[in-house]
């Protein structure tokens, strides 16, 4: 049985706020710390590894965007971005930049509570709740030609070389890959990945799509690998011919 304790970092340079966050989660079963300066931050984040981060965009030192950005080549873990609530540009630039999650500020304490273990049970479960309808027994390794996918390992490979995926990366490819085939809606891909209904404006799948495509090889300008079907979805590609 595993007993282990999440450790959350919380980046969030207003005390108060921070301090309430931090009693909060600890009365629901985690361990928190918190870190106020961005730059210093970074070398927390790195040093520490913790479970998770949840990274204030507006910091001292370095943004929000900048320690995202920093951290993501030495930090696998989960980040959960804290946003303006109307700005869309953040929300993209921190996807861009490799978080794998955002809230709206403010936010209620239960609302991030949920986004959290939604984030830490993907993280160490990823295989289990990937697909949103998938029939025969549960596979943990997907091969296709040099692209090998491994969801007990939560790893991926390009021609035996692995490729850099964040947690939030790796959970779309593996949803994508499992119904290889099979055209997945927006609206099926984020239910799946974030257990929430879509909204219909959310980026963030497109903006995972955009990234994943280079990292396994795909043209984004001519992608063959994950394919864009106009107005219904994103297909994975069995069989590509060379």
């Amino acid at each position: 049985m595993d007993t282990h304790t999440p450790n959350i970092l919380i980046v969030e340079d207003d005390e108060r706020l921070a301090s309430l966050t931090k009693d909060y989660l600890e009365n629901n079963g985690l361990q928190v710390s918190i870190e106020g300066d961005g730059a210093k931050a970074i070398d927390r984040i790195i040093n520490e590894q913790p479970d998770l981060v949840v990274l204030d965009l507006m910091l001292p030192g370095e943004d929000g965007i900048a320690v995202c950005r920093l951290v993501r080549p030495k930090y696998k873990g989960p980040i959960l971005m804290l946003t303006a609530r109307t700005d869309d540009l953040d929300q993209v630039l921190g996807l861009e930049m490799g978080a794998d999650d955002y809230v709206a500020k403010p936010v209620r304490p239960r609302v991030l509570l949920a986004r959290i273990q939604a984030l830490l049970r993907r993280t160490h479960q990823p295989s289990t709740e990937s697909a949103p309808e998938t029939s025969g027994e549960q596979q943990t390794r997907l091969e296709f030609g040099e692209l090998v996918i491994d969801s007990a390992m939560r790893e991926a490979w390009l021609a035996e070389t692995s490729i850099d995926l964040t947690s939030a990366e790796f959970d779309l490819l593996w949803l994508l890959a499992s119904n290889a085939g099979t055209v997945l809606s927006r609206e099926e891909i984020f239910t799946a990945l974030r257990g929430i209904e879509y909204d219909g404006q959310d980026r963030s799948i497109d903006v995972r799509v955009s990234r994943i495509r280079p990292k396994v090889g795909d043209d984004p300008m001519h992608p063959r690998r994950i394919k864009t079907v106009r107005s219904k979805g994103y297909l994975f590609v069995k069989d590509i011919e060379g």
